[in-house]
Order: C-alpha cells, then sequence, then structure tokens
C-alpha cells in the first residue's frame, strides 16, 4: 500500500509482515542460489585458510577463481515512497553542490587545515591536492560518480511525526554495488513474479509497481564514456583501479561489459602499485600502459589506508594525478567526500553559498541532520561535552570510506577520552538518525537467515564536465538498498555487514 505521506506510525503499519518460519521458505532457496548463478549475481570466494588447503596447486587454482551467490536479501524492504522521490529528485542538486565545492580551493584549504595533523592519510591526499593545484596541471574533464546514503529516521516515540531520509554520507570515491544493486530489484521481481512470496508474506502483499526500476547498471560506465569522449582519443583505455585480491570483481565487470558492448571502450584493470611498475607519461603528460593511451583512471581503490601498504601505490596514484588522464575521483572530488567536509556544509549560510539559491539550499538542508566538530572551539567542546554524557545520541565518524570505523553509543566515551585535543580534530559528531527495524529475511551463501534487519538507502549521482566547466551530464544514476541486522551498527557489503536489497515503496 502507498500513501503520498505516511506518518511514521502509518510507515510502520503499512508494511508487508513477513514470516520467522524459514520451513515455509526452503523450497525457494535452490531457483534464488540458480537465478544469482545464471544472472551474474556474484562474489569471489574467499581465499580458504591455511589449514582449509591443501598443497595441491590444481585445487588452489581452483579456489582462486571459485564464485559464491552474493548476499541479498530475499525479498524486497520497505521504503517510503515520497522519501524515495525526494531524494532522487535531490540528487543533481548535491551533484552540483559537491562540485562546486571542489571547485574552491580556498574553502578546501581552510576546511581540512582545521583537522590538524593526526589522520595521517587524509593529510597525505590533502598533501598531494595541494601539489598539484600549485602545478595547475588541467584535465580534459571532470567527472564524478556518487553515491548519497541516507538512513529513514522515524523513532517511535514520535508516531504523528513523518518518516524522513537523513543523509548519512556523500561518497566521492569507489562508490561500490551499482551493478549488483539493479540485478537485485530485477531478482525480487522474478521471485514475486514465480512464487508471489507464498509463504512469506504473513500479512499485506507486494505489488509490481512497488519494486522501482533501477538503471544503476548501465550509468556508471555510460558516465564514463561521456568523459572518455571528452578526452578526444577514440584509441585510448580505461584503466580500473583495483584492489588486490578483490572479491566483488563482478559488480566491476558488468561495468567493463557496457563500456565495451555499448561504446567500444577497452578497460585495463591494475592495481596502483602496478600502475606505478607499468605505466609511463610522455613529454606532454599523457599516460600510456604497453602502448596505450590511457584516458581516464576510474578509481574503486584509494579510499582507505589499507590500500597502499608501501610507497609503490601513493607513487602509483601520483603518476595518474600528474598526469593528462582524467581521475575518476580527482584529488579535490575525493577531499570533498571527506566527513569534515559534510559537517561543514550543514553549518549556516555555507550551503546557501555554494547554490547561491534558497529553495536548492532548503531541499539539501532538509536531508540533514546534526553535525558538529570535536575541535577547540567552543562549539567542539560542548559537542565533545554533549557527546560524553549522551553518547546513545551520537555517531562519531574519522574521515574514512568502506565501512567498520564509526563509534556508536557507549563506545564513544572510551574513544574520545583516549584521544588528545589534536587527534579529536580528525572526527566529528553526528546526531543518530534513529530508523525503525522491521522483519526480512537475508540469503548468504545459500542460508536463509531471519530476523530483524534495518536498510539505508544509496543513490548515485552521475556528474561529467568539460575542462571550461560546462556541464555534460547532471543527474541520478540509481540507487543501492543495503540491508543488515538491526543490532549491528555498520552497513557495508563489502566490509561483511550487510547484504544487497532492493526497495519496496509504501
Amino acid at each position: 500500500m502507498s500513501k503520498l505521506s505516511l506518518t511514521n506510525s502509518e510507515f510502520l503499519s503499512f508494511r508487508p509482515k513477513y514470516t520467522s518460519d524459514l520451513s515455509k521458505l526452503q523450497r525457494y532457496v535452490g531457483a534464488a542460489v540458480d537465478w544469482e548463478a545464471t544472472h551474474g549475481l556474484l562474489f569471489k570466494a574467499p581465499k580458504p585458510s591455511c589449514d582449509q588447503s591443501s598443497n595441491s596447486s590444481s585445487k588452489e587454482g581452483w579456489m582462486e577463481s571459485a564464485l559464491i551467490p552474493a548476499p541479498v536479501s530475499f525479498a524486497p524492504s520497505p521504503i517510503p515512497r515520497q522519501e524515495f522521490e525526494k531524494v532522487v529528485a535531490l540528487q543533481p542538486t548535491l551533484n552540483q553542490l559537491f562540485d562546486k565545492v571542489s571547485k574552491d580551493h580556498e574553502f578546501l584549504i581552510s576546511t581540512l587545515n582545521s583537522l590538524g595533523s593526526a589522520d595521517e592519510f587524509t593529510s597525505r591526499i590533502f598533501t598531494m591536492y595541494v601539489q598539484l593545484h600549485s602545478l595547475g596541471v588541467k584535465k580534459p574533464a571532470v567527472i564524478g560518480i556518487h553515491r548519497s546514503d541516507y538512513l529513514i529516521h522515524a523513532p517511535d516515540n514520535e508516531p504523528d511525526a513523518s518518516p524522513k531520509a537523513k543523509q548519512v554520507e556523500f561518497n566521492t570515491i569507489a562508490s561500490s554495488f551499482a551493478s549488483l544493486s539493479s540485478i537485485v530489484g530485477n531478482f525480487h521481481r522474478y521471485m514475486l513474479g514465480r512464487t508471489g512470496y507464498k509463504g512469506l508474506l504473513e500479512d499485506g502483499d507486494i505489488l509490481k509497481d512497488q519494486l522501482p526500476e533501477n538503471e544503476s547498471l548501465t550509468s556508471i560506465g555510460d558516465a564514463l564514456a561521456s568523459g572518455f569522449k571528452l578526452y578526444g582519443n577514440k584509441d585510448a583505455v580505461i584503466v580500473m583501479v583495483v584492489q588486490p585480491g578483490e572479491r566483488n570483481v563482478y559488480d566491476q565487470r558488468w561495468i567493463e561489459t557496457r563500456l565495451w558492448e555499448r561504446h567500444n571502450i577497452a578497460v585495463v584493470r591494475m592495481t596502483f602499485a602496478e600502475i606505478n611498475d607499468k605505466c609511463a607519461t610522455d613529454s606532454e603528460s599523457r599516460l600510456f600502459i604497453d602502448g596505450k593511451e590511457i584516458a581516464i583512471a576510474y578509481y574503486r581503490s584509494g579510499y582507505a589506508p589499507t590500500d597502499f601498504p608501501t610507497e609503490k601505490e601513493w607513487d602509483g596514484r601520483w603518476m595518474i594525478e600528474k598526469s593528462r588522464a582524467i581521475s575518476v575521483p580527482n584529488l579535490a572530488y575525493h577531499l570533498a567526500g571527506c566527513k569534515k567536509v559534510q559537517q561543514v556544509l550543514a553549518q549556516p549560510g555555507v550551503v546557501e553559498r555554494f547554490l547561491g539559491d534558497a529553495d536548492k539550499a532548503a531541499f539539501v538542508r532538509g536531508c540533514f541532520v546534526g553535525l558538529y566538530p570535536l575541535d577547540e572551539s567552543a562549539e567542539g567542546i560542548k559537542a565533545y561535552q554533549d557527546a560524553i554524557s549522551n553518547p546513545a545520541n551520537y555517531v562519531v565518524k574519522p574521515q574514512r570510506e568502506g565501512g567498520g570505523y564509526n563509534t556508536y553509543g557507549n563506545d564513544i566515551p572510551s574513544l574520545l577520552k583516549g584521544l588528545s585535543e589534536e587527534e579529536r580534530k580528525a572526527y566529528i559528531l553526528m546526531d543518530l538518525i534513529r530508523a525503525p527495524g522491521f522483519k526480512n529475511v537475508l540469503l548468504r551463501e545459500g542460508k536463509l537467515i531471519a530476523g530483524e534487519v534495518v536498510s539505508e538507502l544509496g543513490i548515485y549521482g552521475i556528474w561529467v564536465s568539460d575542462a571550461n566547466d560546462n556541464v555534460v551530464v547532471n543527474r541520478h544514476g540509481g540507487h543501492l538498498l543495503r540491508t543488515k541486522a538491526s543490532d549491528v551498527y555498520e552497513g557495508g557489503v563489502a566490509a561483511g555487514f550487510a547484504v544487497i536489497d532492493s526497495p519496496l515503496l509504501v
């Protein structure tokens, strides 16, 4: 059932009720897993531990290429239709906002200098950005592949208020699962058509028009192709910069397939270390691999310190950044996605200054929750004291992506008390978004798991502009839903906390 505007209590009551009796669903598991396998909804299997492996080289080779079904929800999870449509409509404005932030050198300098020196990783990226800016390197285009993540704020002690999508973070680097997310939506449509979800639904029903179409399978490949045209060499290649031993390879391969089959653009997969070892630049700063010019370096790595274990990886990234190749994201976009930037944007007048449009700024601010510094300012000291006294109301965030880095609830006081004033500058404090839990069934490695879960909605954003800042593409690029057990704070699929899901609009 859908209604234009829901109260929190209506949102809770309109959702379908899923069973916890897994015996009613076992007959569907084989077909579900087979569907995943035949539609590329896959991960690489984890490498066996030493005591699980054998000395057989053939077995080791098989394990290296073994596939497993991606972790998914068995059925779609409820999201208020009005809030889903709102954040989809909001995405182009967010794309514009973060592009303007990335181009404001003085803003980035002042904002990121306030982090101090405690966060070595962000400091290293920041130093690289400052060096590149001083060199005056010009690129043929800017490509942004973003994802804005939300939780549905619907506190159970506010039954007459409306559920609201509140922003968790804005990702500017390596926004993953666009391909698999779209396929999961198709999986849910298949399961609905074949089974009607009989045995799962205890109350309510699911209609096809509650399952929104999702273009994220194609949007990233098409965005890269638009930027590729601006580079100006149809015989060039795109390098996808990946992590060694990547398990989420098929999410990436779908993008590679789209680029080749739709746009006739070849993709080469490389790590930062391999770029350092195998690539070279010419006198015009063009970047080459095996005689092929590289038009774009699309990062599916580089968002965490673990991606740079040695200086070789840093040298590989610097080789890309100072070349003519279009890096996705560029260093300014990478830094614009820092949590500190998100916190400063929440301050009065900042979004308004960048957008220059009061209505657009109000639209953006409608998805914010309270965000506070943890520095030595009066606001930072007050936030520190509030977090110590009322930790259940907050989340403490460092400048990190990838899941597993945030601190919640009763763990906050011990973290903050253990940090020096200088170290605290590297964190921000955020109001806790109170998303309601609900029953669903998860499918992980062929096994059903029932329980109370919470979902996080992501909206992909696509931005392409040319060397003269003319906008070529500015649009939303589909969506992602990740669902996890309600007693688990973190929500990353790749980090092992969640499964891939799709929205059921109510």
